[in-house]
């Protein structure tokens, strides 16, 4: 069992508090009166759920759905990029010297663009060059409802559905960068004893790769990896630029039509603080539970 630690209250963490709720009270005062900024969070309530007329059920409005499609775009933009970083993470570290030039000039050249003009770039030449002559969003305005409806739950709507392809390949190769950069340091701290004890008892070095450097490696990166899933929610907020309708692209489109500018931005911080910190906990408490001994 791992030593459990108590903490005890001292008085920079009360002087800590204090100050920041001093803060807060400053905003809001200033807010309020310098900025003749009048409250209203009343009205924040339906745009989270509504009550259909027609129906008399309850449904999610706009911040529900945009905070859900952030959690699906972060979903297969981070499957992705795992898959794109394990493989070019282990072409850098035991690869040939052609596939460890092809992870170098990979990594290098998209962790050198930034993220915003990567997924413009893909929004303008994958989405309206390539996707587009696929018919993908033709082919599901035609298809059966339920096929609609699985689609619209997993990725997005016929309407979205290029944007959002475009969006979560963009995010990926950015994120697969620094994912490669995990993997490979992983790979490249494992001893050089592990190879030669493997050898010495026949394994190919195919073989003690695969069995025996790899389940070693991802022991190690394992929360790193899960730290960098927490970075691409908190960097899916840039895909709002093509219009993908997301949380922080709802929280643009009710900013505009309410006025209600603090208390939708507040709001929609306090969104993304819940799903990264929330994150961020759990990984912190497996990586406690889970450490050695």
């Amino acid at each position: 069992m791992f030593n459990k630690k108590q903490y005890k209250v001292t008085v920079i963490d009360i002087a800590v508090i204090l100050g920041i709720a001093w803060l807060f009270f400053l905003f809001f005062s200033r807010a309020g009166k310098a900025l003749n900024y009048h409250w209203d969070w009343t009205r924040l309530g339906p745009y989270f759920f509504y009550v259909d007329e027609a129906t008399g059920h309850l449904r999610a409005n706009i911040l529900i759905k945009g905070f859900f499609t952030t959690i699906r775009l972060s979903l297969w933009a981070t499957v992705l990029g795992f898959i794109l970083g394990i493989i070019s993470g282990m072409m850098g570290a035991r690869g040939s010297v052609e596939q460890r030039f092809i992870s170098r000039a990979y990594v290098e050249t998209i962790r050198n663009i930034p993220s915003l003009v990567l997924v413009i770039l893909f929004y303008y030449f994958i989405s309206s060059q390539f996707l587009d002559s696929l018919h993908l969003d033709t082919w599901l305005r035609t298809s059966s409802q339920f096929v609609q409806q699985i689609t619209g739950i997993l990725f997005s709507g016929p309407e979205d559905i290029n944007a959002f392809i475009s969006a979560v390949t963009a995010l990926g190769l950015y994120e697969g960068a620094y994912v490669s950069e995990i993997v490979r340091g992983g790979i490249n701290s494992i001893n050089s004893g592990q190879w030669e004890a493997a050898w010495s008892i026949g394994l190919s070095e195919r073989k003690t790769f695969l069995l025996v450097i790899l389940p070693q490696t991802f022991r190690k990166v394992a929360f790193p990896l899960a730290g960098q899933f927490i970075s691409t929610i908190k960097d899916s907020a840039i895909v709002s630029v093509i219009s993908i309708q997301e949380l922080t692209f709802q929280g643009m489109e009710l900013m505009a039509a309410t006025f209600l500018t603090f208390e939708i931005w507040i709001t929609i911080t306090l969104l993304y603080f819940i799903l990264a910190f929330s994150l961020s906990q759990s990984v912190a408490f497996l990586e406690k539970k889970y450490a050695l001994k």
